[in-house]
Formats: structure tokens, sequence, C-alpha cells
């Protein structure tokens, strides 16, 4: 008997890859679309079906048509807000395009399940105060209201009978994530400086805060999002309900390294928010996911692989 088949866009990627080795384990064939843009090939989990190519190309997405999708993981697309400033045009292309056309493949081939990667980003600055859910949204980047735009899309299609989740995941981290990629990440950009060149740079005030989630805490969130019975359209927070400073994460990456850092004070980032960290109460209600794993145990389990990577 054929195992059911599922999409994780993004696969070469930090969170995709993840998140598919967790739907193979679950015993889900598993197809990914990956146009390496941030991600690595040799990233794909072995036994992921891959498709190279842009997942706002359509010619790329036509390829799906004959896959009797159970779900789709729309992991793919440009992350980051300071990124999206360079060619506005491509990050709607790359975030709210392939969502558009993604949900059209989902009509197609009957698949009623649409699990989305949003973002927290789509708040924009809010008060010092954990945000929920319910507060307006005010986007600051061109990917931002590009996250946003796709959000409301998936409003519109769970009209047509497809259930649709949006993650709005706060700042991820951990093993696995991209270290070459000095514009995406807050965590990684400093670990990456900190042991290539014992120096940090940092764009904006070490006051600045935000809500570190751990990769196997996101994945879980996915994993949640998958498996619970929901009809319509909903949207949700995966963040700890924690703030924690740059400062915070500063120290904690000296402490963790066995030689001294350097720290630099530049100008802030293009659409760069001051601060935020999420409330969790209605993930924790409606699917019953919670966070494991505090930005300590986190950090240290990155630190420890990033170290291992830098020596092999």
């Amino acid at each position: 008997m054929s195992k059911e088949k599922v999409l994780v866009t993004g696969a070469a990627g930090f969170i995709g890859a993840a998140v598919a080795v967790e739907m193979q384990s679950l015993g889900y064939d598993v197809y990914t679309v990956d146009n390496l843009s941030t991600g690595y090939e040799s990233h794909v989990p072995e036994g992921v079906v891959f498709f190279k190519g842009d997942v706002q190309d359509e010619k790329v997405i036509a390829q799906l048509k004959s896959i009797p999708f159970k779900a789709i993981f729309h992991i793919a697309g440009q992350s980051s807000g300071e990124i999206s400033f360079d060619n506005p045009v491509y990050d709607l292309q790359t975030n709210t395009q392939s969502t558009l056309l993604l949900l059209k493949l989902a009509m197609e081939i009957g698949c009623r399940k649409f699990i989305y990667a949003s973002t927290m980003s789509v708040y924009g600055d809010q008060p010092d105060e954990p945000v929920g859910e319910d507060i307006y949204s005010t986007p600051k980047s061109f990917y931002a209201v590009g996250k946003l735009a796709s959000e409301h899309y998936l409003k519109i299609y769970s009209g047509y009978g497809i259930d649709c989740i949006a993650l709005r995941l706060f700042n991820v981290y951990g093993p696995g994530q991209n270290m070459k990629n000095l514009r995406q990440g807050m965590v990684s950009i400093f670990l990456s400086q900190a042991i290539d060149d014992k120096k940090i740079n940092v764009r904006g005030s070490l006051d600045r805060f935000r809500d570190m989630v751990y990769i196997d805490d996101i994945v879980s969130s996915f994993i949640k999002a998958f498996q619970i019975q929901l009809k319509g359209y909903h949207f949700y927070n995966v963040c700890t309900g924690k703030k924690t400073t740059v400062r915070n994460v500063l120290d904690s990456i000296t402490k963790g390294l066995a030689y001294e850092i350097q720290v630099e004070v530049k100008d802030d980032t293009p659409g760069d928010i001051f601060g935020i960290y999420g409330a969790n109460e209605k993930i924790k209600n409606e699917l019953e996911w919670k966070p494991q794993v505090d930005f300590e145990t986190g950090l240290s389990r990155m630190i420890k692989w990033a170290t291992e990577q830098n020596n092999k």
C-alpha cells in the first residue's frame, strides 16, 4: 500500500528540512520545491522527492498537479525583512504569488489542508507587552506586507473548502540554521561572526528584544497544525512568551565560547522592529502546543553544533 503524500516547500532550508524529516518519521512520502537561493541540495533530507525551481513559477507548480497531496506546508520564500528592501517585487513573488499558486494547486488536486509559515513581522512596532493575535498589524517591511497578504489569501481560499492555518513564527534558531547568510537570523548571524571573526557587528540597540523559539518547537507547531481537525482559516503565534534582548543573546554566546568576543554596535537595519514578544495562549488552547526548550538550553545546543561544523 502506497504512503500518503505531502508537499513541504523549502526543504533545502532550515525549517523546511526539519519539518520534512518529521513528516517522514510519521510515515508520509514528502515532496519539495526549492530554488536553493538560501538552502542547499545536500540539506534536502534523504528520500524527499526534490523539484528544483521557484515556488512562484507556474511551470514548476504544474509538475505537481498529478500528485494527490494530503497536505501542503508552504515554508519556502524569502525570509528577511532587510533583504526585502533590495527587491520588493521578488519578495512579493516568492512569498505571496507563490502562496496563490499553491492554493490554486490545492483546489485543483483536492488537497484540503494548507499550512503556511507566516511571521511575527506582520505586527510591526507594538507596545512592550506580549503581542496577541488580535492586535492590529502594522507591517514595516515589504516582507511583512507580503506575508500578511498571503494570510488574507488563505482566509479567502478557506471559503472554497481548504482548511488553512497560518503560523506566525517568532525568531527561530537552532542547529541546522544557515550560518553563511549574514542578513537573516539574529542568533545565527551573531554566532557565525563570533566563531569566524571573534567579533560581532550589531546593527541597532542592545536593548532591542525578540521572542526566541527553538527549531524543535517550531517543527512541533507544524505537526500540531497538520494533525488538528479545524475547519476554515486559523492563525497562531508560535512563540515562547518570553523577552530576550540582544544583550542577552550576546552574553550567552560569549559565555558559550571559550574565547573573548569583541562587540561593535552600528546603525539600525531598515524595516527592523525594536522589540516584540508574543502571547501564546491561543496556540496552547487550540493546538495543545507549548514550547519545550528554553533559550539557554537551545543556544548551548546550537553553539555545540556550530563549533563542530566549523571544526570539520
